[in-house]
């Protein structure tokens, strides 16, 4: 099996009944196999049973790095934002475009206007996405292209910490399919040219 990210050869992980995962011996990304994903029918109907609600206070309160990393380095007058993978409620996009930020919300299935994907952006949010892709580096590929020189990708995800596998709550999603860990950032960062990569808890900024 080879990895979806670095193409390199993957080996078993983790096995479960549910499923199987495999690391790859190179970029250290853990993944399950094709065979394994959900049909997008399916996938569309787990995303709706998320409580993505923009007026929650604890949505709005999860999404905060984001909000603060964006006020704090860019200028709602002159610098344009993506919310990529804006799921059912944008509240990225709600919560800085009541700030005046000039920003716009994409996701395959609830926002689906490709021409975004034709512009770019001085910063792109991507908050609990990256663990969605099936094709990790087309999706890196397709966001480092859509930054804007000095600019910066914002992720969201929870990296794999030092604890066993089958206990990780993280992984019960079945939409959960690429699993990143601290090497595997270090591999993104080298393999598609970013300039930095900054890790703090769950936000992870690229800096193009």
């Amino acid at each position: 099996m080879k990895c979806p990210l670095c193409f390199s050869t993957a080996h078993l992980f983790h096995s479960q009944p549910e499923r199987e995962y495999l690391e790859c011996t190179n970029c250290k990304g853990i993944f399950v196999a094709k065979e394994y994903y959900l049909d997008p029918v399916s996938e569309r109907e787990r995303y709706l049973t998320h409580n993505n609600d923009v007026d929650d206070p604890r949505y709005r309160s999860f999404v905060s790095p984001i909000i603060k990393s964006v006020i704090k380095n860019f200028d709602p007058l002159e610098h344009i934002g993506l919310d990529f993978g804006a799921g059912t409620g944008p509240v990225i996009t709600k919560l800085l475009s009541d700030l005046q930020y000039k920003i716009f919300a994409y996701d395959p299935f609830f926002f689906p206007f490709p021409k975004l994907l034709q512009g770019t952006y001085d910063f792109i949010a991507c908050c609990e996405v990256i663990e969605h892709f099936q094709n990790p580096a087309e999706e890196f590929e397709l966001l480092k292209s859509m930054l804007r020189p000095g600019g910066q990708l914002l992720c969201m995800t929870h990296i794999y910490p030092e604890i066993p596998f089958g206990n990780w709550y993280y992984k019960k999603d079945p939409t959960h399919i690429f699993i990143f860990q601290e090497e595997t950032f270090l591999f993104v960062r080298e393999k598609f040219k970013f300039r930095d990569l900054n890790i703090r808890d769950r936000l992870i900024t690229l800096s193009g």
